[in-house]
């Protein structure tokens, strides 16, 4: 009977029977697959931490520097000096208007008064035009001009021949005034009012 035999003569025969090569050699190529798998991996994993490493130590460091400039700058007191400067400019471009239309009113006064200077220097040592016959018209005329240079005009009262009133024009303003003169009054009054209305 079949049983009657040795097992090991069984196991034998069971074994020729059952080709089992091939289906070693498919384990073996599988099993060495999966290691050369488990190495890509492992290489993969490796790269990838370290260049997690990296740019976490990337943003450890922006951090910091990102920290060290918002603490050291403060945005409100940035605009509190950008309107400061702002405010500083528009005053010194004021200035400097300002400054220049003042400046053209001297020069075009000092041309006046440098031309008047020329014309007595050319009247001579007593100060009379040739053929004058009055010093004292002279005078009034010579005061006249330097008035009038000045934006001043005097005006007589013809009752007793008196000064009476005088208009102040101020071109750089452009306002005219008019001025009633009173005896009551000194010439001095009348002189520092006049520079005040200049």
């Amino acid at each position: 009977m079949l049983l009657e035999e040795e097992p090991a003569t069984l196991i034998r025969h069971t074994v020729k029977n059952f080709n089992i090569f091939p289906d070693k050699e498919a384990v073996s190529r599988v099993s060495e697959s999966l290691s050369t798998l488990q190495q890509a991996r492992d290489l993969r994993l490796r790269e990838a931490e370290n260049s997690l490493k990296k740019l976490s130590r990337q943003l450890n460091t922006l951090s910091s520097q990102h920290n060290e400039l918002t603490g050291s700058h403060s945005s409100a007191a940035h605009a509190s000096e950008i309107a400061r400067l702002d405010t500083q400019k528009f005053r010194t471009a004021k200035a400097a208007s300002d400054l220049e239309m003042e400046t053209e009113r001297l020069a075009s006064q000092a041309a006046d008064l440098a031309a008047r200077l020329q014309e007595l220097e050319l009247q001579g040592d007593d100060g009379a035009p040739p053929g004058a016959a009055d010093p004292v018209d002279d005078e009034v005329l010579l005061r006249l001009k330097v008035y009038r240079s000045l934006g001043i005009e005097l005006e007589r009262d013809e009752k007793d021949g008196e000064w009476s009133k005088a208009v102040i024009r101020n071109d750089r303003k452009g306002d005219v005034h008019v001025v009633n003169m009173d005896k009551k009054f000194s010439r001095f009054f009348y002189a520092n009012y006049f520079w005040q209305t200049l």
